[in-house]
């Protein structure tokens, strides 16, 4: 370790409750896109509003972990004279997310003949630009945890703030910057929400889980505030969409994200550190480690038609009252979950091998050129 790296503050609590927040994204995910299953009736009611409501906190949450992850990594590897190598191991995840996101998007869209349909920002790209873009960041200033944590936290509030311009933005902008039909998921504001995650992964890596939570508490607050001003904040910009990038809307998202941490956070600190985890603990966790395979397995088994015949959408799409869509969605929830559990030591023994081919590669010691005397 070097002396840098040993001046450094860092803990290595284990933060659990960012794979349970991860894993209930994963659910709450599941049962959104479920909604296809009911009828069209019941997509109008009151009660598929409340969720919809729900379900907008899906995104935020997963961007919000993602940043979390990538910078909690990254300060405690640069504590340990490690920050290369978990730079290195970062790109490679954010590899996976662009290489599935692909997939996605081959899956869903002419690419062949319009090959320009990889680059549809979707979640998965989004998620995947985010952390290209927050990985620097992170690898500059993962020394000076209280800088990261300053500048990650600045740097979301400015995507915040500067989001109702993105509605007016011209091309080639607009494609990135603007959600539509080809960008569901634009840079902005989704990318705050991954600074606000660097943020809080910085102070987690750094000060442990009672960092955290202030953290968490300040940012609730803050959120509180910029919920109360819906109006006033709406006022300070051009004619923009007020529930996609005004601020207000932001922050009520990145509150309530903070809050179920924090939740989960105290949930987390009232078990022992060696109880046995249940096997609800265990289900959840299955999905917060696993929310990519878990993310493409529910795509498929929901809308890609098997032999052209199956899929839960082409069976019992629109066709669903309350109760046989719990069952369906129940259904699909452990159906994903089996997928995840079943490919899972695959994904692993791939890794491990690849890792073995690079360390044979960078270890391979070439024969040097013999000199002759002349």
């Amino acid at each position: 370790m070097s002396p840098l790296s040993s001046a450094i503050p860092v803990s290595r609590e284990r933060v659990r409750a960012i794979d349970w927040l991860r894993g209930l994204s994963v659910i709450v995910m599941i049962q959104c896109h479920s909604l296809v299953l009911l009828t069209p009736e019941l997509r109008k009611s009151v009660w598929t509003g409340w969720l919809l409501k729900l379900d907008g906190l899906v995104a935020p949450a997963f961007i919000f972990s993602a940043g979390f992850a990538l910078s909690l990594l990254m300060v405690r590897s640069a504590a340990a004279g490690m920050l290369a190598d978990r730079a290195g191991r970062n790109l490679r995840r954010i590899a996976e997310v662009f290489a599935v996101a692909a997939l996605v998007n081959t899956v869903w869209f002419p690419i062949r003949t319009e090959p320009v349909w990889l680059l549809r920002l979707d979640i998965l790209h989004c998620v995947g630009l985010c952390l290209l873009l927050t990985l620097p960041l992170a690898a500059l200033l993962a020394s000076r945890p209280s800088v990261l944590a300053g500048a990650a936290f600045l740097l979301a509030l400015g995507a915040f703030a500067l989001a109702p311009f993105s509605d007016s933005a011209g091309e080639p902008w607009a494609s990135f910057l603007r959600k539509s039909t080809w960008a569901p998921f634009p840079l902005v504001p989704w990318i705050g929400f991954a600074w606000l995650g660097a943020c809080c992964g910085c102070v987690a890596g750094a000060w442990g889980r009672k960092g955290l939570a202030r953290v968490l508490g300040l940012l609730i607050a803050l959120g509180f505030v910029g919920t109360l001003m819906p109006h006033v904040l709406s006022d300070l910009y051009p004619p923009h969409r007020f529930f996609v990038t005004n601020p207000s809307n932001s922050a009520t998202r990145f509150m309530w994200v903070c809050a179920v941490l924090l939740g989960l956070l105290w949930v987390e600190g009232r078990m022992a550190p060696d109880a046995r985890p249940s096997r609800a603990r265990r289900f959840l966790e299955v999905f917060g480690t696993a929310s990519l395979s878990a993310y493409f397995f529910h795509e498929m088994l929901l809308y890609y038609r098997v032999f052209g015949v199956f899929s839960f959408e082409r069976v019992w799409g629109d066709s669903s009252g309350w109760l046989k869509y719990s069952g369906l969605l129940a259904l699909l929830i452990a159906c994903t979950f089996v997928l995840c559990i079943a490919v899972d030591p695959a994904e692993r023994a791939l890794k491990t091998g690849l890792a073995r081919a690079r360390d044979l590669l960078l270890s391979a010691r070439w024969p040097r050129p013999v000199r002759r005397r002349g």
